[in-house]
């Protein structure tokens, strides 16, 4: 099963709809709830770095037998220096986005805790690509 949803950079009110629907989903499927949150943790803080760094994104998740997999693709301004990104506390949030209460730099933090596998490349200036996979 393949699932696809389109994220709009800045637009806040929609962030999780995707991890949201992923997590209905899962559910039916009858898919282990610890895993259920392991993943949906993982891909709300992928949805909402796009949102709160990104132009624009697409999540592409697939559900097989035993694995989540889910691609994040953003257009954005990509991320310098990734094992710098991925300290616990390390962020290049807007005074903005902080005053919503995001952009404490745990997201890719969370996301390596929560999945099995995490997978980053990124561009200055063109985007960035998470891979997250989780096993069950």
């Amino acid at each position: 099963m393949e699932l696809t949803y389109e994220v709009e950079g800045g637009n806040f009110s929609k962030a999780g709809h995707a991890s949201s629907s992923i997590k209905k989903v899962l559910k039916q499927l009858n898919v282990d709830p610890k895993v259920v949150k392991r993943v949906v943790v993982a891909l709300y803080e992928a949805e909402v770095n796009v949102v709160a760094h990104a132009y624009n994104g697409i999540i592409t998740a697939r559900v097989e037998q035993g694995s989540v997999s889910i691609e994040v693709r953003d257009q954005g301004p990509g991320i310098p220096d990734i094992p710098l990104a991925m300290q616990a506390g390390y962020s290049t949030a807007s005074a903005k986005v902080r005053e919503m209460g995001f952009g404490a730099g745990m997201g890719l933090p969370n996301m390596k805790k929560n999945v099995d596998v995490l997978n980053i490349s990124s561009q200055v200036g063109v985007g960035t690509r998470v891979e997250l996979i989780t096993y069950f």
